[in-house]
């Protein structure tokens, strides 16, 4: 329940409208409530302050505040169309859900409602003289907050929407993910054993809809199958597309219920199907991120090899951190608490397929980028890992072949041969 909650909540939390009306609501209520300090009693004890230059300070702030909100909307949306344009447009959600630029729009919106506002009131003789004084201290605060965000901001929309901003941006977004599936592999549910070992058992149960596996409710796919009594073997992991055919799940009664009773309505339910996929619970969407901004700095339009070079350190970072071993604390945290449910985990032979295939198919030509690889490939193979030596070694290999077929000089080719001998 406490992931399917934190998965609504950060789907909420990325629209850009939330963050700016909440400020907005803080604002309104701000205002109205120095009404309040009017009969409280000590309004006497407080110094007196001029009408006038409250009004002259909301003034200011009403008049300059909607166009600084109009020039940050502007730079926002710049900085998201660099990023897409240089990037890759798998990242924009990550570069639009950036904290600090929401802030600063929320901030600027809610001082132009709380300016507008007060000044009415005052104008109108709403407030006495204690609420006069608050609003004057609310509006020094304002001002301060204000300038405080703006330098922040200007600070942090200079490298909003950067190449290397946006790849600090993935790797944060890929780390993230990855953490979490290598604590929870099979998502807490028991483990399925082998790729396809039993998949096909059961009745599937299929989509409404068309798009990606974002989000699965394991918690409602437990109790659905404890309730009806059956197994259930999700078939659908966030990240896979889902089309006409391809099934989500397959339930297997599992004592006196029949096919027939089970609801399947309710398992399909419990998968959140989306057009986008979402890095948060699909640790290869991330490295598939990563790859296209990659594959796009090795075109002939960019000719950037050096981004490719940092995207491969990168992989190697992730990696490392997908085989390393669990804590006491975690393999404890690991273990299947929903015995109903099978889940198969990822593969890493796919994990190493998203990210460097299309590294070695576009670097093949570029000597560096593929000496690069093949020093990666050298360094993963030296991890206690067998699955990861594997994979390393094939797609060593692979760079291998592509690079005898797009250089020609027999130096460079040579070079490429004794790093490959190394792996492994």
């Amino acid at each position: 329940m406490i992931g399917h909650l934190g998965f609504l909540y950060k789907r909420l939390s990325e629209k850009l409208w939330i963050r700016p009306l909440l400020f907005s609501a803080l604002a309104v209520l701000a205002a109205f409530a120095a009404t309040l300090t009017d009969s409280l009693g000590f309004q006497d004890l407080l110094p007196r302050i001029n009408d006038d230059i409250v009004e002259k300070l909301l003034s200011i702030i009403a008049a300059s505040m909607l166009g600084v909100a109009t020039f940050a909307v502007g730079s926002m949306v710049a900085a998201y169309a660099s990023a897409s344009s240089s990037a890759t447009p798998r990242a924009f959600s990550l570069v639009i859900s950036d904290d600090m630029s929401k802030t600063a729009l929320s901030t600027f919106i809610a001082a132009f409602i709380f300016s507008i506002i007060a000044l009415v009131a005052i104008k109108s003789g709403i407030y006495g003289r204690a609420g006069v004084f608050l609003v004057f201290l609310m509006t020094l605060a304002v001002i301060a907050w204000v300038v405080v965000t703006f330098i922040r901001w200007v600070d942090q929309i200079a490298r909003l929407g950067r190449v290397g901003t946006t790849i600090d941006r993935v790797e944060k977004a890929a780390t993230s993910a990855i953490e979490h599936r290598r604590r929870f592999p099979t998502l807490s549910a028991a483990p399925l054993d082998g790729d396809a070992e039993g998949i096909d058992a059961g009745e599937p149960v299929y989509s409404g809809g068309i798009g990606y596996v974002q989000h699965i409710n394991v918690g409602a796919l437990q109790a659905c199958a404890a309730k009806q009594d059956f197994i259930v073997t999700v078939a659908a992991l966030p990240g896979t597309f889902i089309s006409p055919g391809r099934a989500l799940a397959f339930v297997k009664p599992d004592g006196g219920t029949t096919e027939a009773d089970i609801d399947l309505a309710a398992i399909e339910r419990a998968f959140f199907v989306s057009h986008d996929r979402t890095y948060e619970e699909d640790p290869r969407f991330g490295l598939v991120a990563l790859s296209e901004i990659a594959a796009r700095a090795l075109s002939p339009a960019v000719n950037d090899p050096g981004t490719a070079i940092d995207i491969i350190g990168t992989f190697i970072r992730l990696f490392a951190l997908w085989v390393a071993p669990l804590d006491d604390d975690e393999k404890v945290a690991a273990e299947a608490k929903y015995d109903r449910v099978r889940v198969p985990a990822l593969e890493l032979r796919e994990m190493f397929d998203d990210a460097f295939t299309a590294i070695a198919r576009d670097g093949a030509g570029t000597l560096e980028v593929v000496i690069r690889l093949q020093k990666a490939f050298i360094s993963l193979s030296t991890i206690s890992h067998e699955e990861l030596n594997r994979a390393a070694r094939r797609h060593s290999r692979l760079s291998l072949a592509r690079a005898e077929l797009a250089l020609k000089l027999p130096y460079e080719l040579d070079r490429i041969r004794a790093l490959a001998s190394r792996v492994g």
